[in-house]
C-alpha cells in the first residue's frame, strides 16, 4: 500500500474490512465466552465476569494509548524516511507496557479478595469473581501486547495478518470455552482459562510477525546506558502525549461498566448487574466498529499529515465520518428491533436478569450513533496530533458527563435513567465536537 499516492477510498477499504473483521472476532471471543458462561453457569456468572471487565478496559486503554501513540509517531517518521526511529518507537512501547502491566498484575494477584471488592463484588458473587480473576489477571500483559502489535502490523502494510491472528485466537477460545465449561465442568474458572490460552496464542503470533516477518517495523534492539535511557523516557512520554485520548476513551468504558455495576447493584441487586452484564457484552462490538473506522483512517491520515498533504487528510476523514454514521445507524436499529433475540443468546429469556435486559437494551442502544461518530472524530484529532482536543472530548464523554449523569438520571427517571446515562453522555459529547468543528470552520476560535 502506498499511503501517499493510492486512491483514498481504496486505501481505506483495504485496511478497514480486515481491521473490522479482526476486531469483531475479538468481540466474538468475549461474546461467546459470555454465552457459554450464561448457559453453563447462569446470570451470576455473567454478573461476575462483568464485574471484572472495568479492569480489562483500563489496561486496554493503556495498550491503546501506546498503540496509537507509537503508530502515529511511527507513521510520521516513515513518511519522512526515518525507518530506524519508527522501529525504535515500536520496540520502546512494547517493552514499557509489558513491564508496567506485569507489575500491576502482581499487585492485583497478591490479594484477589480485595481486588474483587474494589471492582464492586458482593459477598455472594465473591467466589465466582475470585475464580475468574485468578486466570484473567495474568493474561492482561498478553492483551496489551496484542493491542499494540495490531496497530504496528496494520501500519506495516499487513492488515490481513492482523485479522487472521485475531480469528485464530477467537477460534481457540470458542473451542476451549465449550470444552472447559461443559464436558470438563470447570465453571467460571474454565471460561477464564480458555480466554487466557487464546490471548497467549494471539500474543505469540503477533510477536512472531514483529520479530521475523515485518517489512519496515521489525523490532529494533534498544540502547543501553544513560543516553539510551533518556531516549527511552522521551519516546514513552511522546507516545503517552499523542495517545492519551485513547486511554480516556477506554477509561470511559471502564467508568461506564464500573458505575453501571454499582448503580444497578444499588437499585436492582445481583439481577440488575446480570442484566447490565448482558448489555456490556455487546458494547465491545459497538466500540470495535468505531475503533476499526478510526484505526483504519489513522495510518493514512498520519502519513499524509506528516507529508503535508492536507487534501488527502480531509478526504480520509470524510470517508471515515460517513462510514461511522452509516454503521452507527445500522447497529442502533438492529439493537432496538431485536432485544429479545440478543438477550436470549446469553440467558433464558424467562429469568429476571433477562427480562430487565430486554427492557433496557433499546434505551441503551439509543446512543450508538453518537458513540461511533465520537470515536471516529477523536481518532482524527489524535492522528493529526491535536492532542488537547482529543483529550478534552475523551474526558467529556468519560468523566465530565458520564459520572454525574449516572448519579442524576436514576433519581429523575428511575431504572430507565440508568440505561440512558451512556446515550445522554455521548449525545452531549457529539454536540460539543460539532460545536468545536463549526467554530474552527468559521474561525470563531483560535
Amino acid at each position: 500500500m502506498n499511503f501517499a499516492k493510492d486512491k483514498i477510498s481504496v486505501l481505506f477499504n483495504k485496511i478497514f474490512y480486515p481491521t473490522l473483521l479482526g476486531m469483531l472476532s475479538i468481540c466474538a471471543l468475549t461474546a461467546v465466552d459470555g454465552i457459554f458462561v450464561g448457559k453453563g453457569i447462569g446470570s451470576d456468572g455473567i454478573a461476575a465476569v462483568n464485574l471484572c471487565m472495568p479492569l480489562l478496559m483500563i489496561l486496554t486503554g493503556v495498550g491503546l494509548m501506546f498503540g496509537i501513540g507509537c503508530s502515529v509517531i511511527a507513521s510520521i517518521a516513515l513518511s519522512k524516511g526515518k525507518v530506524k526511529l519508527a522501529r525504535l518507537n515500536v520496540s520502546q512501547s512494547l517493552l514499557f507496557v509489558s513491564v508496567l502491566t506485569m507489575v500491576l498484575s502482581v499487585l492485583m494477584m497478591a490479594d484477589l479478595n480485595k481486588t474483587a471488592y474494589v471492582l464492586g463484588s458482593s459477598d455472594y458473587l465473591l467466589p465466582l469473581v475470585r475464580d475468574y480473576l485468578f486466570w484473567f489477571v495474568p493474561t492482561l500483559v498478553f492483551e496489551v501486547v496484542i493491542l499494540i502489535s495490531m496497530f504496528v502490523i496494520r501500519l506495516d502494510g499487513a492488515p490481513k495478518f492482523a485479522m487472521w491472528f485475531n480469528l485464530i485466537s477467537s477460534a481457540i477460545n470458542i473451542v476451549l470455552d465449550w470444552l472447559f465449561i461443559f464436558p470438563l465442568q470447570m465453571g467460571i474458572g474454565g471460561a477464564a482459562l480458555a480466554t487466557a490460552i487464546s490471548i497467549f496464542v494471539g500474543a505469540v503470533l503477533s510477536m512472531w510477525y514483529l520479530l521475523f516477518q515485518a517489512k519496515s517495523l521489525r523490532l529494533y534492539p534498544l540502547s543501553i546506558g544513560l543516553r539510551g535511557f533518556y531516549l527511552f523516557v522521551k519516546a514513552i512520554a511522546g507516545q503517552c502525549y499523542v495517545g492519551m485520548a485513547a486511554l480516556w476513551t477506554e477509561a470511559m468504558l471502564a467508568v461506564l461498566m464500573f458505575m453501571g455495576n454499582h448503580i444497578f447493584m444499588r437499585y436492582l441487586g445481583d439481577n440488575g448487574v446480570g442484566a447490565f452484564g448482558v448489555s456490556c457484552y455487546y458494547i465491545p462490538f459497538v466500540y470495535m466498529v468505531g475503533n476499526a473506522i478510526a484505526q483504519s483512517a489513522q495510518p493514512i491520515i498520519s502519513y499524509n499529515y506528516g507529508a503535508a498533504s492536507g487534501e488527502r487528510v480531509r478526504a480520509t476523514e470524510k470517508i471515515a465520518l460517513r462510514t461511522a454514521v452509516a454503521a452507527g445507524l445500522g447497529v442502533m436499529t438492529f439493537f432496538i428491533l431485536a432485544p429479545k433475540s440478543l438477550v436470549g443468546l446469553f440467558l433464558d429469556i424467562s429469568v429476571p436478569a433477562a427480562q430487565l435486559a430486554v427492557c433496557g437494551l433499546p434505551y441503551f442502544a439509543a446512543g450508538f450513533v453518537c458513540f461511533i461518530v465520537n470515536l471516529t472524530a477523536i481518532g482524527y484529532f489524535q492522528s493529526v496530533e491535536k492532542v488537547k482536543a482529543a483529550t478534552v472530548f475523551s474526558l467529556l464523554r468519560g468523566f465530565v458527563f458520564l459520572v454525574p449523569i449516572f448519579w442524576v438520571m436514576p433519581r429523575l427517571f428511575g431504572v430507565v435513567g440508568i440505561w440512558l446515562a451512556m446515550p445522554v453522555s455521548e449525545t452531549l459529547t457529539f454536540l460539543f465536537i460539532g460545536g468545536y468543528y463549526l467554530a474552527k470552520k468559521f474561525k470563531f476560535t483560535a
